[in-house]
């Protein structure tokens, strides 16, 4: 199976997050070799990274953000129950627990 070009969207978004992670570690003061070594990636995964290159893995992308300090905000922005409509839904979608 081959798999569909991205989107729009997702070629915008792609090269958003890549600005945005250059802005964090300019903000931090940390170059690009530092960071790709704190995230134990290579430079070139790291500028293709930064320039919006949608084919780098999850876990790099992951490991970049540790590096940035920026992973913990990654993983709220993804969790349904931070939002008003994952907290509504969750009663009537999801299996109530069992108390005992």
């Amino acid at each position: 199976m081959t798999s569909r070009p991205p989107s729009r969207a997702v070629i915008a978004a792609s090269a958003s997050i890549g600005e945005q992670l250059v802005t964090w570690r300019k903000l931090l003061g940390l170059t690009a070799a530092q960071v790709a070594d704190r995230a134990g990636i290579a430079r070139g995964t790291l500028a293709r990274l930064e320039h919006g290159d949608g084919g780098i893995s999850l876990a790099g992308f992951l490991a970049v953000t540790q590096a940035l300090g920026q992973l913990q905000r990654v993983v709220t922005a993804t969790d349904p129950y931070e939002t008003d409509l994952g907290r509504i839904r969750a009663d009537d979608k999801l299996p109530k627990r069992v108390r005992r």
